[in-house]
């Protein structure tokens, strides 16, 4: 069971931003910038392309429809997005509210406090449709 299975189920808390039957959005809590956000399919899958042609399409609406939220809420140049998925075997879409390169290199943090992230996640969740 991955870490964002545990945080699915509620075991592990999160920062959520938006939810539906299928999928989860939560702000990273080690974050390139602020509202660096994961979506995540509710169905523990390792590789993105492993999923299915419907599945991968729906992930990709509903992350769209958050780093339109995202874009609303935290000021920015755009929305960067990536999928990895190395450290973590499910899959999951980076979406980072980028305004310099460096951001999209996830080795450049930045701290909030926990207030910041309830704050921060209740605005972008504000601003999902």
């Amino acid at each position: 069971m991955s870490i964002f299975t545990k945080i699915i189920t509620g075991e592990i808390p999160s920062y959520k931003v938006a939810e539906n039957e299928d999928f989860i959005a939560f702000l990273d809590i080690n974050p390139n910038a602020k509202g660096h956000t994961l979506v995540v399919p509710k169905k523990e899958e390792n590789k993105i392309f492993d999923l299915s042609k419907e599945a991968y399409s729906n992930l990709m609406d509903f992350s769209y429809r958050v780093a339109k939220a995202l874009e609303k809420a935290v000021p920015c140049k755009r929305i960067g997005m990536s999928v990895i998925g190395l450290e973590v075997p499910h899959v999951h879409v980076h979406l980072v509210p980028t305004n310099v390169m460096s951001d999209m290199q996830f080795t450049h943090k930045v701290n909030l406090s926990s207030e910041e992230f309830v704050a921060l996640a209740e605005q972008i969740s504000k601003e999902f449709e």
